[in-house]
């Protein structure tokens, strides 16, 4: 079974064909600037990289291209469509009507369409790509998985927020959490690793990147997470503030007369990692900065360190315990330092890292000491492959 996974963003359409009989990729790609002038496709098949400067005004267009090159003779891997026998699409929010990945009909649609609302910047491209999926190619199997879903084991009591409970009724305002094919495709790949059933496991799995969030996965479901209603709660990531005393946004509205639209972008594009520093939203700028004696960089890195190790022991508390902590997504598999760091302020759980086997990135590796109480993993995640996973099940059961 070959399996096409589409990441549709705003401006651009991430791809990948997975043979799902030994799980290998057999192409990937990412176009960029989607409706844009300069937009161009980068394309990986047979070992080869390619790149194709196919200016598209919409999703649509880029699929067309995209999907020629995947059956082209001279850089793709399949004869026909034919071969492909099912789509999965990424989705970022189901809201509570999806506890679970779906196979996409029109109803379907047509509530992911109503979810848009509570996440306007991810449901509406995931729309676009599952349309022009709909327009070339109807004859194909599609399933929806979505980043929420795996968050809907989480209790109640958890996902409410202490506003008005008819908030919750009438505009169904909770946490939601994010990332959720990330911390189920990491928490069940280091059970495999450990060679332990995940129903025997507590684990905190950290998704750091430019988006980040903290899990607690017990006994293989999710029972808490960081973010929240958006994808802007939790813990401080590169540009987005995460969790904040709320009346800071009013009172800077008042003192500088921001509108909804600027505080918006301060939370989002300009706090963070980058808010602090003033340098960049990437930890690995920060890093070498603070090396070169930048004060608010040293300063950026301490308080994000300090904040995910908080909401680190936060999961502990959820699960009241923790067997194996994991390290995921760009700063998660790369970022040497903060894993140390990280793990510094964790000592009181039995946490112990081994300097010399944390000198490594984006490897599977247990990082831990022989006396950590604790297990401590990088564990480099496949959301892609996750989503295929859920793919084939459902269509294999249609």
């Amino acid at each position: 079974m070959n399996i096409l996974i589409l990441n549709s963003g705003s401006s651009s359409l991430k791809y990948q064909v997975i043979n799902m009989e030994n799980e290998e990729v057999l192409v990937n790609g990412y176009y960029e600037k989607v409706g844009s002038a300069g937009s161009f496709l980068s394309h990986k098949a047979k070992g080869e990289k390619f790149k194709f400067e196919n200016e598209v005004a919409d999703h649509k267009e880029a699929l067309e291209i995209v999907i020629s090159k995947i059956t082209d003779k001279e850089c793709g891997v399949l004869k026909s469509l034919d071969e492909i026998n099912a789509v999965g699409h990424r989705v970022v929010h189901g809201g509570e009507k999806f506890k679970e990945s779906v196979i996409i009909d029109n109803t379907v649609l047509e509530e992911i369409r109503k979810c848009a609302e509570l996440a306007p910047l991810h449901n509406p491209p995931a729309i676009l790509g599952i349309e022009a999926c709909m327009d070339l190619i109807p004859e194909i199997p599609m399933v929806a998985v979505f980043d929420t879903s795996f968050h809907q084991t989480i209790p109640e009591h958890r996902y409410i927020y202490p506003v008005p409970y008819k908030y919750y009724k009438d505009y169904k305002v909770r946490k939601y959490g994010f990332h959720g094919t990330s911390h189920k495709y990491v928490a069940n790949r280091v059970a495999e690793m450990i060679g332990k059933p995940i129903e025997e496991l507590k684990i905190i799995s950290c998704h750091l990147g430019q988006g980040a969030s903290i899990c607690a996965v017990d006994k293989g479901i999710s029972v808490e997470t960081s973010m929240g209603f958006t994808p802007l709660g939790g813990i401080p990531m590169g540009s987005r503030c995460g969790d904040i005393d709320p009346s800071i946004v009013l009172y800077l509205m008042e003192k500088e007369g921001i509108s909804f639209n600027e505080m918006n972008n301060i939370l989002n594009k300009n706090s963070g990692l980058y808010g602090i520093s003033e340098i960049s939203p990437d930890a690995r700028d920060i890093e070498a900065a603070m090396a070169d004696g930048h004060k608010n960089s040293k300063l950026a890195l301490d308080n994000y360190h300090y904040l995910v190790a908080c909401y680190m022991a936060k999961a502990a508390v959820a699960m009241n315990g923790v067997d194996v902590i994991t390290f995921t997504a760009g700063t998660g598999e790369r970022g040497i330092e903060t894993r140390e760091e990280l793990c510094k302020h964790l000592t009181f759980l039995g946490v112990e890292i081994d300097i010399e086997a944390n000198n490594v990135k984006a490897e599977e590796r247990l990082i831990s000491t022989q006396n950590s109480k604790v297990q401590i993993y990088v564990v480099p995640t496949n959301e892609e492959l996750m989503i295929a996973r859920e793919t084939k099940f459902l269509v294999n059961n249609i």
